[in-house]
Formats: structure tokens, C-alpha cells, sequence
């Protein structure tokens, strides 16, 4: 991550210290215990913690400069001539300072949002846009306030596509993301049920998702998930409107859909794809990425090749060799009703494993209608699947529900990972596919390890 001296003056209210001594170029680094060469530090102010009071401590670590709130009092212990560059708030001035370099640097900006499959998709795209251009993508899920920012100010002088995941949790946030990224194309995968309780319904969480449009250029493309009924205003976007899904009316039509343990084969508007990851829910994801591939007008040769050879942030739907044969599908990193449907449609759909095992945690941030939001998970467990393990309390409402609409499902309740576990070993054999789903908080990723490596849950 880097800035110019000069767009650094460009956002300033004033300067202290020895400006002139700098070099014209800066790193830039937020965490004090992590200075880097001829780096700029920005002190991030937060709920629990304020990036001035560590000003000292990254002088003395070697920090060439820093931003700095002019309503502030510098300390009395910092060198008259350590550069100091003063703005009316940082966050704000790291903002600016990402926008500037998107402007400098000028690649497409693709941007990515949704309620669930968001980190997934922009790798995917990432992926296939990186066989004919020099991209940049956000790494790991880094996609809030600050984290956009940081991924604009790390693309390189040569980058040709910037591909930008963003998260929100209230209104108005996608938008302000919008405006400091100002993107080209622009995709909502999907609406669900995540950070419902501040959102109100899943129009709301429609709502704030169509929020990505607010910075987008003139002649800029939205795709979106053609089979959301809720996403039906989005026809009235001024610019290209691209729908993609499983319907008739959509662009981009999925059609001949056949599942497997390593992935899935499907044609779209008449060509033949397949991807190495599982579940239908993946193959809607690919298809995005085939949308924003073919605007930057990239052939089908290479589509094609980059989608048959997938690498994605871990923990979404990964496989794993489980004790005695088993196959473990690690989908712990986060959950909401409706990525915990799409994970156990996926377990249904597996081909080869009689026994099927669905291991489900907690879900966060769903508001009053908690207990029914997790209770409706339970419509999910088709037939295919043999076993339900539920573990905390919330999830215990899954496996109420699940009582009463699967009388034949074997379902176990418990309230903590560690009882869990030796119930789950004895499960496993090589007849047995065991789905991991749960809110980030769940930690479920624990068992999983201990499964795997035949550790302990922490």
C-alpha cells in the first residue's frame, strides 16, 4: 500500500514537521506495531481503540509520517520535525486518498456485494479476469470502510482490473464504499438474511445492496441474480442491467446442470463450463464472473480454462479428508438462513455418501425473529440428508423444528463443540459427508481441525 507525497498535501488542512525531506512516495500501514519502510501512518480511530495514542510508539519503530486530526493536541514528545500531515478526520482522508489513486491508476473496478457468496465471487472473478489482465483483488474479506481504502491504495502502478468486495451492516455504508471505490461494473449476488436485525427485512438488505450503483460511472454494467424477485427495481438502473440465474427471462441462462463430488457441469446461452467447486449455488457465482469476463471482452477459451481450476479464500464449502474415509466440507466461516439452505441443498446433492451429516452452529445479528429464522433451516433438510447434529442454543431451534417436519431424521442436540466432537468421530466412515455451518462466532472450524488432525477444540 502506497500514497504520493503530493495527494497527501492535496487532502491535508496543513503539514508539521519536515515535508520536504520526505520521499515523493509513501508506504501506509494503520497497525503501530507493524511500521514499514518510509511508511505513513494513519491513525484509525475506532470503537475500542484510537490509532493517535500510538503515535510515539510508531516514531520510534521507525515510522517516517502520519496523518494526524488537526482537532487533536499533538504531544509535547513528538520531534518538531517528525512530518505531520493534519486532516479534519483520518478515516475520511484515507478514503480520499483511495479514491485519488483509483483516479491516478484508472483499471476497471469491478465491485462485489451480496448477502452470502460475496469473498467466493470476487475470487472467482478475480481468477478469470486475471488470465487476460493485470488484476488486483481484495484479499481475504477485507471489504468494510477500512478495508476498501487499503485494497485501492495496494493496487499496483500496472494494475488493469481492481476487483472490490463490500460488506456492510447498515444503510448507507455500501454507498459510501461506492463513491471511494467508483466502480465500472458492479454485482449483487444474492439477498438473504444477513445483518437483518439493523436492516429491518430483506427488502432493506435489498435497499442497501442496490447501494453499490451510488458511485458508479455513467456506462457502468450491474449484474445481479436474475431469480430474486427483490431485486426487480434494479430494471430501473440507468446503465447496462445484466441478469444472471436459472429462469428464462435471465442473460445470462443456466441450463443442463449436472452436480458432482468435485464440482459441477453446466452450459450457459449455449457454451459448456465446468468449475471445481460444489454446489448450485457456486455455479451461479461462476456465471457472474462469466458476465463481467465477457464486458472486458474476454474469449471463452479462457473462461473456460480459468473456471475448470478454482482457488478460493478458505473455509467456503472446502473439501477434506475426514477420519476413516470421510469427506469433511468446511463451510464454517459465516453463515445466515439463507447460505445455510444453500450449504445443505449442497450436501443433498452429493453423489456417492449414503450417510449424510449436517453439522450446524449459531447464527448472528438476526434480529427479534431469531428462533423462526433459524427454525425455517430445518425446511432445507430434504430426505438425502440422514443426520442432523445441532451445536449452541440457537441452533438447538433448527433441530426443534427439524423433529416435527422429519420424524425419521436422526437428530443430536449439544450445547458446546467439545461434547460434540466424539459423536461426530463415530460418524465418520467412508460412507459419510459431514457439512460444517455456522456463524463466524460458532467457530466451528475447530472441529473440523480436530477431525482432521485428530487435535482439540479451542
Amino acid at each position: 500500500m502506497n500514497v504520493d507525497k503530493g495527494d497527501l498535501i492535496e487532502i491535508s488542512c496543513g503539514c508539521r514537521g519536515n515535508i520536504d525531506a520526505l520521499p515523493e512516495r509513501l508506504g501506509v500501514f494503520t497497525d503501530s506495531r507493524r511500521p514499514i519502510k518510509a511508511g505513513l501512518f494513519i491513525q484509525i480511530v475506532g470503537e475500542r481503540f484510537d490509532g493517535h495514542d500510538f503515535l510515539l510508539e510508531t516514531i520510534k519503530n521507525g515510522a517516517s509520517a502520519a496523518l494526524w486530526q488537526a482537532d487533536r493536541p499533538i504531544p509535547e514528545a513528538v520531534p518538531a520535525d517528525f512530518p505531520l500531515f493534519l486532516v479534519d478526520d483520518t478515516l475520511k482522508a484515507l478514503q480520499a486518498l483511495a479514491t485519488l489513486r483509483r483516479r491516478k491508476i484508472n483499471p476497471v473496478v469491478v465491485a462485489v456485494t451480496g448477502s452470502n457468496g460475496k469473498t467466493t465471487t470476487k475470487d472467482i472473478i478475480a481468477r478469470v479476469v486475471g488470465t487476460a489482465y493485470r488484476t488486483h483483488r481484495t484479499r481475504g474479506n477485507l471489504n468494510n470502510h477500512i478495508g476498501v481504502p487499503l485494497t485501492l491504495l495496494a493496487m499496483p502502478d500496472d494494475c488493469e482490473v481492481c476487483v472490490v468486495e463490500m460488506g456492510m451492516n447498515h444503510f448507507g455504508e455500501i454507498a459510501t464504499l461506492s463513491k471511494i471505490a467508483e466502480p465500472d461494473v458492479a454485482v449483487i449476488t444474492n439477498i438473504g438474511e444477513s445483518h437483518i436485525e439493523f436492516l429491518g427485512s430483506r427488502a432493506g438488505i435489498a435497499r442497501a445492496k442496490m447501494e453499490i450503483t451510488e458511485g458508479m460511472t455513467k456506462e457502468g454494467a450491474l449484474i445481479i441474480d436474475g431469480d430474486e424477485p427483490l431485486l426487480t427495481p434494479a430494471r430501473g438502473y440507468s446503465g447496462t442491467l445484466v441478469r444472471c440465474g436459472f429462469g428464462p427471462d435471465n442473460d445470462y441462462r443456466i441450463e443442463n446442470l449436472e452436480l458432482s463430488v468435485s464440482g459441477a457441469a453446466f452450459r450457459v446461452n449455449g457454451a459448456a463450463y465446468e468449475i471445481s467447486l460444489i454446489g448450485r449455488h457456486n455455479v451461479k457465482n461462476a456465471v457472474y464472473a462469466i458476465a463481467v469476463a465477457e464486458r472486458l471482452k474476454i474469449n471463452q477459451k479462457r473462461i473456460t480454462e480459468a473456471l475448470s481450476d478454482l482457488r478460493i479464500t478458505g473455509m467456503r464449502l472446502e473439501r477434506l479428508p475426514g477420519p476413516n474415509g470421510s469427506l469433511l466440507i468446511n463451510d464454517a466461516y459465516n453463515a445466515s438462513p439463507t447460505s445455510m439452505k444453500a450449504a445443505l441443498e449442497t450436501l443433498a446433492d452429493l453423489p456417492g455418501y449414503p450417510h449424510k451429516v449436517a453439522v450446524l452452529g449459531d447464527m448472528y445479528e438476526l434480529g427479534k425473529d431469531e428462533r423462526e429464522l433459524h427454525a425455517k433451516v430445518a425446511e432445507a433438510l430434504t430426505d438425502d440428508i440422514t443426520t442432523l447434529v445441532t451445536i449452541g442454543p440457537k441452533a438447538a431451534w433448527i433441530a426443534e423444528r427439524a423433529e416435527t417436519l422429519r420424524p425419521g431424521l436422526v437428530v443430536k442436540r449439544f450445547a458446546t463443540k467439545e461434547e460434540a466432537l466424539p459423536h461426530l468421530v463415530a460418524l465418520a466412515t467412508d460412507r459419510t459427508a459431514m457439512l460444517f455451518k455456522a456463524s463466524r462466532l460458532a467457530g466451528l472450524e475447530t472441529l473440523v481441525q480436530a477431525m482432521t488432525e485428530g487435535g482439540q477444540t479451542t
